[in-house]
């Protein structure tokens, strides 16, 4: 296939590892870290799809809080010093290693890059700029402005008008398996990066290119 005009991004789970935050202060959860992120995590989108379905809006770090005091709460770990630290840790998420070369090298080829995420504008700023990433980025798209989020068809048409091309002409990237299925219904070219090697959902392994990290994206889109 001819290479995209564009390479579009999610960008937690994809090129920010939603698992930072806690990771930094495991010690201080110690059993109770891996459940707690994971429940934060959890929460956090399946909120968002709630809201979109009853046509309600809250901006994501406002589920962000939310879902962080939920899981604490669940885990019996609600201390008002650990939530702050993981709420700021979350603001400067880590960029898995191979995002940056990979972004670099799809721009030295002339592939326009950018994300599209169900951030906040402010906590999307802070943590691609925590992640080195913002250089290497054409732009970021943030749903905030429809007040909807992904998987809502809304939500992925922001890049064929960003980018003036038509939605085959796009890649689209994302580690979130139902993100994956909404970009393809929207007519995206789809690569799903599982990085826990699981078994497909939304039958993804007849739709989209799988892929183990980002690593090898730039020579599929050669």
């Amino acid at each position: 296939m001819p290479a995209p005009k564009a390479a579009v991004f999610d960008a937690y789970g994809t090129l920010l590892d939603v698992h930072a935050a806690v990771g930094r202060h495991a010690a201080r959860l110690g059993e109770k870290a891996q459940p707690v992120s994971a429940l934060w995590r959890a929460k956090q989108i399946e909120w968002s799809w709630i809201l979109s379905a009853t046509g309600a809006y809250e901006p994501f770090w406002a589920l962000t809080e939310k879902a962080l005091d939920h899981a604490l709460a669940v885990h019996g770990a609600a201390e008002p010093a650990l939530r702050a630290d993981l709420l700021a840790a979350y603001r400067e998420l880590d960029a898995y290693p191979e995002a940056a070369p990979m972004l670099s090298a799809l721009g030295a080829r002339g592939i326009r890059t950018a994300i599209l995420s169900n951030g906040s504008p402010e906590m999307l700023a802070s943590s691609v700029a925590a992640g080195g990433l913002g250089p290497l980025l054409d732009d970021v798209l943030s749903v905030h402005p429809l007040r909807c989020f992904k998987p809502d068809p809304r939500v992925y048409a922001l890049v064929p008008a960003r980018f003036a091309c038509q939605p085959h002409e796009v890649a689209f990237v994302s580690s979130n398996p139902w993100d994956a299925y909404g970009a393809q219904r929207f007519g995206f070219r789809v690569f799903w990066v599982n990085r826990s090697g699981g078994p497909a959902e939304y039958w993804l392994d007849q739709t989209a290119t799988i892929l183990p990290d980002l690593a090898g994206l730039p020579e599929r889109l050669a």
